[in-house]
């Protein structure tokens, strides 16, 4: 069996607190690096306050997660596979991968 890439995505807006059945768990294939890119591994992520009011489709100062997208989110990652020179295998770096155990970076922010 082959690794897989676990996702938590929006699956509907809170109405007051979130609760387990605005969100849903995925298994897709892990994405692959293209030139330019590397693969990270989130090691930890961050759960902050704002993340209530992206949940939202309402005007705000930053864009509302659409539904069936991967919930936003800092992580701490470890990178997997590098097809960016500035960056090598198993190099840790923090980046905006959202509530998945994968996911691709281009490198900047």
């Amino acid at each position: 069996m082959s690794q897989q890439n676990r996702r938590i995505v929006l699956a509907s807006r809170p109405v007051g607190a979130p609760t387990q059945d605005n969100f849903r768990i995925e298994q897709v294939d892990i994405p692959q690096p293209k030139e330019g890119e590397v693969l990270l591994k989130a090691i930890y992520l961050s759960l902050d306050p704002y993340m209530r009011g992206r949940m939202n489709d309402a005007e705000s100062y930053a864009e509302p997660v659409a539904l069936n997208e991967v919930m936003v989110g800092a992580t701490v990652c470890r990178v997997e596979a590098s097809k960016n020179d500035q960056f090598e295998e198993g190099e840790w770096v923090l980046a905006y991968t959202g509530w998945q155990d994968f996911g691709i970076s281009n490198g900047e922010a």
